[in-house]
């Protein structure tokens, strides 16, 4: 496969931000999913001890 076939195909491959949520807890910015960096909640439960 040619150089420029390769290039105009990768060209498609895009990133998107990642999706972040505010905590129910603390209010601020976390990633979904996960628990929260800053209070240490997950699903309105103490997971990590901060």
């Amino acid at each position: 496969m040619s150089r420029s076939k390769t290039r105009s195909r990768r060209s498609q491959w895009k990133t998107t931000a990642a999706a972040l949520a505010a905590c129910p807890q603390c209010q601020q910015p976390k990633l979904q999913h996960t628990a929260c960096p800053t209070c240490g909640t997950y699903n309105r439960r103490q997971v990590i001890e901060v």
